[in-house]
This record gives structure tokens, C-alpha cells and sequence, in this order.
């Protein structure tokens, strides 16, 4: 028999759509891509889904912003508004905000459609925000993923881009007031402040040229580099593993968990429409940004009790808390010539270049610290890394304190407080909260770190009081199941590293800087039971069993 003969024979579809897929994957093999990443591993856990969130975001506002795109003008041009909105008919404005007008009141579903962007965008940065402190907080960017981390501290970044552009350009009252800060901001840095804004302006502030180019970076550079940044990010996604929690079976060489296809290929596709749908109802059932309560843009009035978008506010409300003058001391010098403004240059740039630059350059400093270049897969419980995790809150509060700030008018009238007081409060709160919630964060780790200890030693307490014969009264402890039991007591606890001698025997002062972090980090520590404990504690079930080994207990405060 020959060769040919016993050859398979060719595959033949039967329906018209088989014989399509069937020409287009012989031509791409799409069928081997699909195959290889079907069988992608990805574990089940609530907390994943906020990336999911802001993906599906985004493709909801690509979606939204498409629809808008085809009736908004951005033109800076003036005419007089004829539109169906009464109170602000035949008012001089911009074609911008002529058109934003239009698209809320005489294009059908347009205000819906605004609405669902503006939801979008909010719930885009907010759930990448999150997203990213569940990353920190269970240290997921630990090598390989520390290209990651930053990857997604610039789609933050580009986010809050996004948003304010895109925010700024109904050139209504409320958007022109903060196109005015950022100005201010502008001409704030030295030297070439000025020359910056009247470049980005087109002019003198606010130009005729601005709401065109806020439009060019809102519709195509800033979208275009988020996708490119979303792409790169699912790409080392797919490279490096997926993170997952720690527990029986789980190590740093495997991932448990479901299969992309057809386990998450199913769920992700009903979960874009659950995002979607919450974002529309949203939209169709609360007001955001009424562009026609503020009016066009005149650079004459000062409003009150306008706040930007909440992602921007921090920068707002950090200006707010910026003194002037303290006692004698002027933030406001003219050095050669130029006037350099503090009081608009330090708190605009200075708390987001600290917030940005620890946030790029923690995964080098905690990897520096510790010294630990193994790759790590499976996650860290917030209170296995105390103070990793104060850290994270300390840096939470501190940017909360200025985004309450920015809504320090608000804060005032609704309370009936004095505007001054709250500015106080929130002055001391800018510099002493970060303090205070360090060290009750940490505090509260630990303690709970001691109670996962005692529960994996001893059992949960049943509220049950048991009467020995001898007449002392105990209380009754259930026993764990081996799979909580290891929850409790599968991790890592590092103690603190002194200092190393290098090749020459030198201890050099890096070194002893990075030792003197070290103890920091790690001094208070609360160290996981050995299984010589759980064998002790477990053979005998009474709490004196164990008091021998109290000297042997690697607990350290």
C-alpha cells in the first residue's frame, strides 16, 4: 500500500461559516495561538477582577468617546448659542461648548452617551488605582514583574491625562477654571514657565488654540499610548504566569487554577456586560458634570464650591493647603530678574513627584533592602509584610488628606466649621497623618499576624467553657482544617539582614544604610509556627503543652 493511500484526507467544513474560519486559519494559524493560549492557567480570586474593571472600562469609553467624536467640535471660534436649552439661548460662547450643548439636548441619546464616557472615565482610574494598590499591598510586583509595575504606573498617569484632557474640553466655567490653574502651574517654573504656556496656548492665556489641541491628545496620542501600554502589560502578563494567593498546592512553579478556554473566556465576556450594564444604568440614572448649570467659559468670574474630577483633586487640594506666607517668610522671590512663585511651584509638582517616584522605584528599593532576587509568584497577605503595607496606607493617607483639601469650602459649608480651622486641621493632618497611620497599620498588622498564630497553634475559640475535674474552667478550641492551617502559617518572614562586608572585607555605608532599612522593615516581626510547634501543640491539646517551647519561638518584638 503506499504512502498516499494511507495519508489522511483533507479536512473538509461543511457549512459556509466552518469553510470561512477554515480559509482564514490556514492562512494566519489562528487555530495554534488560540489553542496555546486557551490553555493559559489563571487563578480565581475577587481581587483580579478590578484589572478586568479598567480594561473593560477603557473599551466602554473607546466605545462612548467613538459616538461623541461625531458631534463635538472643537473650536474655539465664537457664536451664539441656538440650541433648545432656554436659559442659555442666544448667549455668546465657544463652538466647543455650543456643540457639548447640542450633544446633550438635541442629539438623540447624546447626553446618555456623555454621562456613560464620563462614568467610564471615572470608574477607568479609580479601578486601575485600586487595581494597582492590590498589586503593592500583596507585593505582586516582585521579580519578574517589576517592567510591570511600571508599565502600570504609566497607564495611571496616562489615565489622569486622558481624563483631563477630555474633561477640560466642553470649555464650560468649571473646565475653564482648571485649564486656569494649570496655567498657573505653567508659569510657575522658573524660566521657562512662561514660554511653555504660550506655546501650549497659542498665545496669551486662554488663546483661541488650546480646546483643538486638548482634543488631538484626548481622541489619538493619549488613547494610543494607553493601548500600547495595555498590550504590553497582557503581554507580560501572558510571559511571566499569573500571580496567586498563597495556599495547600501553590507554589512559585506552578498556578492553580481554571483554564482561559472556555472557564475565563465565558466569565470575561459576562463580566464586560455586568460593567457595562452598571455603567449605564449610572448614566441614565445620575447627573454628572451638568455643563449647562456653569456657562461658557469667562476668564472675569471666580466660582466656588467647584472641585476637578476626583483623580486630579489631589493637586487641587494641595495648592489649597499651601500657605502664602508663614510668619515673616514670603513664598514669593524675584531672583534675577524672574519671580519664583513656592507657594504654586512646590505643592503642584513637588507631593506628585514624590507620590510618582517612590510608586516607579519601590520594587528596586524593597528588592535592595532584602536582598532577595528569586522570582516570586505566589502573593503576600497584607499582614505577612506589616510594613510594607504601612507604607501603602501612610502614602494612601497622605494623598487623601490633599484630596480632601480640595473640597475644603464644601467640607466648611456643609458642616457649618470655620473655613480657616478646616485648612488648619488639614494642614496638620497633610504632614502628621501619614505618621499616625504608619504606625497603626503596622500595629495592626502584627497583631493580626499574632492572632493567625495562636489560631494555628491552638485552634478558633468555640465560646464554649469546659470545667476540668480539678475545677479549672478552659475554654474549648476547634481544631483547623490542614487548608486553613497553612494559610496561617505558609509564608515567609524575613529577619532583618546586617550589613556585608563586599570582596575587599570593606563594609561600605551603602551597605550600612541598607542595613539600617533593613531593621527597619524587619525588626518587628512575628514569625510563622515551626511544625516542631504544631506537632506540640496539636499532640497535646492543652495550652501548658506548649509552654516549654515559649523560649523556642521565633517571635521577636
Amino acid at each position: 500500500m503506499s504512502a498516499s493511500s494511507t495519508a489522511e484526507a483533507p479536512f473538509v467544513p461543511k457549512t459556509k461559516v466552518g469553510s470561512f474560519t477554515n480559509f482564514v486559519d490556514e492562512r494566519v494559524g489562528g487555530s495554534g495561538i488560540l489553542r496555546e493560549f486557551g490553555r493559559k492557567v489563571f487563578p480565581d480570586h475577587w481581587s483580579f477582577m478590578f484589572g478586568e474593571v479598567a480594561l473593560y472600562s477603557f473599551v466602554i469609553l473607546l466605545m462612548s468617546g467613538t459616538f461623541l467624536t461625531f458631534f463635538f467640535d472643537p473650536s474655539m471660534a465664537e457664536t451664539h448659542y441656538q440650541g433648545s436649552y432656554t436659559p442659555l439661548y442666544n448667549v455668546e460662547m465657544s463652538v466647543a461648548y455650543s456643540s457639548s450643548l447640542n450633544i446633550s439636548f438635541d442629539v438623540r441619546g447624546g447626553l446618555f452617551m456623555r454621562q456613560v464616557h464620563h462614568w467610564a472615565a471615572l470608574l477607568f482610574v479609580a479601578s486601575l488605582g485600586v487595581h494597582m494598590l492590590r498589586v503593592f499591598f500583596t507585593g505582586a510586583f516582585r521579580k519578574p514583574r517589576e517592567m510591570n509595575w511600571v508599565v502600570g504606573g504609566v497607564l495611571l498617569i496616562l489615565a489622569m491625562a486622558a481624563g483631563f484632557t477630555g474633561y477640560s474640553l466642553p470649555d464650560d466655567l468649571l473646565s475653564g477654571n482648571g485649564l486656569r490653574i494649570i496655567d498657573g502651574v505653567i508659569k510657575s517654573i522658573p524660566v521657562i514657565g512662561t514660554y511653555i504656556s504660550f506655546f501650549l496656548f497659542g498665545g496669551e492665556f486662554p488663546g483661541t488654540a488650546i480646546i483643538g489641541r486638548l482634543y488631538v491628545l484626548h481622541i489619538l496620542l493619549v488613547p494610543a499610548l494607553i493601548l500600547l501600554m495595555i498590550v504590553i502589560h497582557l503581554f507580560m502578563v501572558v510571559v511571566h504566569k499569573h500571580t496567586q494567593y498563597p495556599g495547600p498546592g501553590r507554589n512559585d512553579g506552578n498556578v492553580v487554577g481554571y483554564p482561559l478556554g472556555p472557564v475565563y473566556a465565558a466569565k470575561a465576556g459576562g463580566f464586560f456586560f455586568i460593567v457595562f450594564g452598571v455603567l449605564a444604568l449610572m448614566a441614565a440614572a445620575f447627573t454628572i458634570n451638568p455643563i449647562w448649570n456653569y456657562g461658557p467659559y469667562d476668564p472675569s468670574p471666580v466660582s466656588a464650591g467647584t472641585q476637578p474630577d476626583w483623580y486630579i483633586g489631589f493637586v487641587d487640594g494641595a495648592l489649597r493647603l499651601m500657605p502664602g506666607v508663614v510668619n515673616d517668610f514670603h513664598f514669593e522671590w524675584v531672583v534675577f530678574g524672574y519671580t519664583l512663585t513656592l507657594n504654586v511651584l512646590l505643592p503642584a509638582l513637588v507631593p506628585a513627584g514624590i507620590i510618582f517616584t517612590v510608586l516607579f522605584t519601590y520594587p528596586w528599593i524593597e528588592r535592595w533592602v532584602t536582598k532577595d532576587n528569586r522570582e516570586h509568584h505566589v502573593l503576600d497577605r497584607p499582614r505577612n509584610a506589616p510594613t510594607r503595607t504601612a507604607i501603602g496606607v501612610a502614602g494612601f493617607t497622605w494623598y487623601c488628606v490633599m484630596w480632601a483639601a480640595a473640597g475644603s469650602d464644601l467640607i466648611a459649608t456643609h458642616f457649618h466649621v470655620s473655613l480657616n480651622d478646616v485648612t488648619y486641621w488639614l494642614r496638620t493632618l497633610f504632614f502628621i497623618g501619614p505618621v499616625i497611620a504608619f504606625i497603626v497599620t503596622k500595629r495592626i498588622a502584627l497583631a493580626l499576624q499574632r492572632k493567625d498564630r495562636e489560631i494555628a497553634l491552638h485552634g478558633r475559640e468555640t465560646g464554649r467553657i469546659v470545667r476540668l475535674p480539678h475545677g479549672e474552667f478552659i475554654e474549648v478550641h476547634a481544631p483547623l482544617d490542614e487548608y486553613k492551617r497553612y494559610k496561617l502559617v505558609g509564608f515567609e518572614s524575613p529577619a532583618p539582614l546586617p550589613a556585608q562586608p563586599n570582596e575587599h572585607g570593606v563594609v561600605t555605608r551603602k551597605e550600612k544604610r541598607r542595613a539600617a532599612l533593613s531593621r527597619w522593615f524587619f525588626e518587628d516581626r512575628v514569625a510563622p509556627a515551626t511544625p516542631a510547634e504544631l506537632e506540640a501543640a496539636h499532640s497535646h491539646g492543652h495550652h501548658e503543652a506548649i509552654a516549654a517551647g515559649d523560649e523556642q519561638k521565633s517571635l521577636s518584638h
